[in-house]
Formats: C-alpha cells, sequence, structure tokens
C-alpha cells in the first residue's frame, strides 16, 4: 500500500468520526427543536460562544463513547516497522482485516498516536468530571452549612480549607502521588484488637467519598421527611448503592466484582477531590452569605422549614448558575491538572495512552518527530477550550435569569 496524502488522511480522519458527527447532528437537532424547553440548556443554544464550547466538548464525549469504532489500532499494540513513522504511513504486513496505515503516525515504541489520541479522551472524560463533582459534593455539604450557620463551625471549616489552599498545589500532588507514598502502609486500630493497614490516599478516599452519600442523605430527609415512606424508599436505596459503591472504589472489596478503582487512578482521584473541595467550598460558603439575607429565606425560616431544607432546597438551586459555570471550568483546569501529573510521570501507569503521559513521550524527540506529542497537545487544548467557552456561554446565560 502506498502512503496517504494529507487530503487522503485527513478524509480518513473525517470517515473514522462519522459515528461521532451523527451523534453531534442528532444533538444538536434534538436541543435547538427543544430549547424553549429545557431551561438554561436550552439558552445555550442562543449563545454562539457556548454552542461552540458545548460543541467540542460533546466531541470528544461522543469520542470518548464511540472509541471502540474510532479507533484504527490497539492503542496499547506496537507493531513491527512502525517506529516514528510519519502520519499516512501504511502497515508493512497488516494482518487480515486490519486497518492498513497509522493516521497519525507511530510513536518511538511503535504505537499507533492515533489511537492512543482517542483511547486517551476515554481516560480523561471519566476521571476529570466525577472527580470534579465529588469535590463538589465535598464542597456544597461543608460550605453550605458554614455560610448558613456562621459562628465556630464556618471558623473551623474556613481554616481548614485556607490551610489546604495556602500549600503549594503541584508539591501537594507530588506528595500524593508518588509511588512511596502509595506504598507506604500505616495500621490503624479498629475494633477487638485488629488494625487496618492502609495508605494516606486510601485513607483521604475512606473521608472524602462519604460525602457523596452523606450529602443525598440529608438531601432526602430535609425534603421528604413529611412523605416518610418515599423518604426511606429513596434512603435504602441511597444505602445500598452508596455503600456498594464505597466498598468497591476505596478498598476494592466490590462482592459483586464490578466496581474497582486501580491504585493510580486512586491516588490521582482523591488527590483532585481534596485539592478542589476547598475552593468549591469558598465559593460555595460566599454564596450562601449572600443569598441567605433573600425573601424567600426568610419565608422558609417563617413557615418553620428546618436549616438543611433551607439550605438545600432554597439557597442551593438559587446559587447553580455560577455554580454550574464554575464546575465546566474546574473540569478543565483538572483535565490540565491530569495532563500536567501524566507530563511528570506521576498520572497513570508508564503504557498508558492518557494524554499527558503521551505529551512527555513524545516531547523527547520533539525537534525531529513532532507529531507523537502534537496529537494528544492539540486534543487536550481543544477539550479545555471547549470548557471555557461553554462556561462563558453558560455566564452569558445565567445573568440574563
Amino acid at each position: 500500500m502506498e502512503p496517504l496524502s494529507s487530503l487522503e488522511m485527513w478524509g480518513a480522519v473525517f470517515m473514522r468520526f462519522t459515528p461521532v458527527w451523527i451523534a453531534l447532528v442528532v444533538l444538536f437537532a434534538i436541543s435547538i427543536v427543544t430549547k424553549r424547553k429545557t431551561g438554561l440548556y436550552g439558552k445555550l443554544f442562543d449563545s454562539p460562544i457556548g454552542m461552540v464550547g458545548f460543541a467540542l466538548v460533546m466531541f470528544w464525549v461522543f469520542t470518548a463513547l464511540f472509541a471502540d469504532s474510532v479507533m484504527t489500532h490497539d492503542p496499547l499494540a506496537q507493531l513491527s516497522g512502525m517506529k516514528n513513522k510519519i502520519p499516512g504511513t501504511p502497515l508493512a504486513s497488516p494482518a487480515e482485516g486490519a486497518y492498513g496505515w497509522y493516521l497519525f503516525g507511530g510513536d518511538n515504541l511503535a504505537r499507533d498516536v492515533f489511537s492512543r489520541m482517542v483511547a486517551g479522551s476515554q481516560i480523561v472524560l471519566i476521571i476529570a468530571p466525577l472527580a470534579t463533582l465529588f469535590a463538589f459534593m465535598v464542597g456544597i455539604t461543608l460550605g453550605l452549612q458554614a455560610g448558613y450557620y456562621m459562628g465556630n463551625r464556618d471558623t473551623i471549616l474556613s481554616f481548614i480549607a485556607n490551610l489546604v489552599l495556602a500549600f503549594p498545589v503541584i508539591l501537594l500532588f507530588f506528595l500524593l502521588v508518588t509511588p512511596e507514598i502509595r506504598e507506604a502502609g500505616y495500621k490503624l486500630p479498629i475494633w477487638g484488637g485488629k488494625t487496618w493497614v492502609t495508605s494516606i490516599p486510601n485513607l483521604m478516599a475512606a473521608v472524602l467519598f462519604l460525602f457523596p452519600i452523606i450529602f443525598l442523605l440529608i438531601l432526602w430527609q430535609s425534603k421528604y421527611y413529611v412523605r416518610p415512606m418515599l423518604r426511606n424508599i429513596l434512603v435504602g436505596i441511597t444505602l445500598v448503592v452508596g455503600i456498594w459503591a464505597y466498598s468497591g472504589l476505596t478498598f476494592n472489596n466490590d462482592p459483586l466484582g464490578i466496581l474497582r478503582m486501580d491504585p493510580n487512578i486512586l491516588n490521582i482521584f482523591v488527590s483532585v477531590v481534596f485539592v478542589n473541595s476547598p475552593t468549591v467550598f469558598r465559593i460555595v460558603r460566599g454564596l450562601t452569605l449572600d443569598i441567605k439575607q433573600s425573601d424567600y429565606v426568610a419565608s422558609a425560616q417563617t413557615r418553620g422549614e428546618g436549616p438543611w431544607y433551607i439550605m438545600l432546597w432554597e439557597i442551593l438551586p438559587n446559587a447553580r448558575g455560577p455554580l454550574i459555570v464554575d464546575f465546566c471550568l474546574r473540569i478543565g483546569y483538572t483535565t490540565i491538572l491530569l495532563g500536567t501529573l501524566g507530563f511528570f510521570g506521576l498520572g497513570l501507569s508508564p503504557e498508558s495512552p492518557d494524554w499527558g503521559s503521551t505529551i512527555n513521550e513524545g516531547r523527547k524527540l520533539l525537534t525531529i518527530y513532532a507529531h507523537p506529542a502534537l496529537a494528544p497537545a492539540l486534543a487536550l487544548m481543544s477539550l479545555v477550550l471547549g470548557l471555557n467557552l461553554l462556561a462563558d456561554g453558560l455566564r452569558e446565560q445565567s445573568l440574563k435569569d
């Protein structure tokens, strides 16, 4: 087979993303038709900046979902004769049914750069949004009560948040994700004279991963305490699913063997939650201090509503605009942070196709072969740009409410 020309290569790349293009067209068509009925999401389509950002973000979301169809090769496979090959290079002796080219060339270990770029989107779009969501659960749960109750509770929580924020972030990550920290074991006493051997990341996960369960339990209790049957059902479902997920993600002790988290991913996940939670806490606390002076909060207090009902069902919904915008921006920050950790070799395993690790491997030969580092770098840049534009669009529309 002959090498692909630039036009042929980009045409082939475009065709590989066919499922993504179809999904984007369907999503935008449905969203535009129903935009008057979907609140803030629908209003996003009145903002050109927001639409561009949304399109970029959803491009990578659908790429991650359809990665198996988009990829041309196994991202970890090393094919003979394909080391540092330029984009569009044909395989020397492809197996029957295998794709015949490396569309974006080969890296220094003869792996397909295009497939690694696509596979890297799955890693980023699993870790970054979930870690950000967990950080918001922690920050919202603590920030609401600090701003609402004030006093000693606010003083203590604010001091802890400021203590974490005062520590240099990149140094904190170096301390939390290095192999020595992960492998170091600490014995903690438990009941019956027994001890629990754990590491600092596992200990942090054991605390931080409780917050989503606590948040949902308080949410159901505060809203449906006058409907005990429904409340008990929701609390029961939350406890069963929450404890199952908690045991699997924190201790790799899922009885069904479905949920588990690799130690490298757990370190990164916990680090992101720990670093982002104080910032979210301060934002929520500030919003709570402002909103709790509103008339509708005074009306709820007059009706005799409990403090958590007021915090979760009166104050929090009216703080959704700034929080949604910050959520989008924080996913972008987390994406950059994951890339930075991977670049410094502190992310996932060395063979992982995450964008940071791939950029780090490619930059070693950057002056000779630019393509191994260029593809994941542009992918990372486009996703973060999309998140920032999406946040701008959401901010613009939320200000009109």
